[in-house]
């Protein structure tokens, strides 16, 4: 393809086939990522460990990025513990340096809605620094910060559970489908660099202890949500910080899912 064809080809105003490089392309975000592009008539290859390619070691990555327009990296730490500042710094800077060799227009990351204002957690503080690598890079850019998902309510519960109690905070919380938030990061990858942040969250807040109960209650579970303001990850936030009524909200209501 010569540089003729390249050059419409950037031009995402035109209604020209856009590539994407979509690296994580084949996790839960990811995967839903490349098929809502790929049915929008973009070219969206999804990229991972399973396809060679490596954000660490930086295999792969030149040859991933070759020719795309946009790239969205959806790689996630193995680790929400202190390891995970390194994991996020090295990565990204392997992925800056091969999508500026590579003539990348636009570099796109999830994040997470209120991630500034939990300093307390480790994975927290990684993902802001993930932010602030890419505002400081060379690449125009977006970060979508997407409120709570869906589907870790489990994993949320089971981290202080035991045979007949779940113990939670009231923390509130703003839960997001995944695949809403596979059509936004799909939608504004498709368009012009935010050069800054878009939030998204869930259509409805709840107190993360009520939405215990009503996801045991939906499954027939008997456990009992003991409201504790110590227990799991969520106990260090203050306040509504991972919630955001302002941001542009997803459709899928969490009863409507859990059903």
């Amino acid at each position: 393809m010569g540089i003729h064809m390249s050059y419409f080809r950037r031009n995402p105003d035109e209604g020209h086939v856009m590539k994407f490089a979509v690296i994580g392309g084949t996790g839960l975000i990811g995967s839903q990522v490349v098929k809502n592009l790929n049915a929008a008539g973009h070219e969206a290859v999804p990229h991972s460990q399973s396809t060679g390619v490596d954000v660490i070691t930086g295999q792969g990555l030149d040859e991933a990025v070759a020719g795309a327009d946009v790239v969205v990296n959806l790689t996630n730490s193995p680790t929400f513990d202190e390891a995970s500042p390194a994991f996020f710094q090295t990565s990204m800077d392997n992925l800056l340096a091969a999508a500026q060799r590579g003539g990348v227009g636009h570099f796109v990351i999830l994040s997470i809605v209120g991630v500034d204002q939990v300093p307390e957690l480790d994975y927290y503080r990684a993902k802001v620094l993930q932010e602030e690598i890419l505002a400081a890079g060379p690449i125009p850019y977006s970060i979508v910060r997407a409120t709570q998902f869906m589907e870790f309510m489990d994993a949320a519960m089971s981290w202080t559970a035991d045979a007949d109690t779940v113990r939670l905070p009231a923390t509130p919380i703003q839960p997001i489908a995944a695949k809403d938030v596979a059509a936004a990061v799909a939608e504004v990858a498709a368009g012009t660099p935010v050069r800054g942040i878009h939030n998204i969250g869930g259509p409805e807040v709840f107190a993360l202890d009520e939405l215990g109960r009503i996801t045991l209650s939906r499954k027939g579970d008997n456990r009992t949500v003991v409201t504790d303001p110590t227990a799991g990850m969520f106990a260090a936030v203050k306040g509504d910080v991972l919630t955001d009524k302002s941001a542009h909200l997803a459709p899928t209501r969490y009863t409507d899912w859990l059903s």
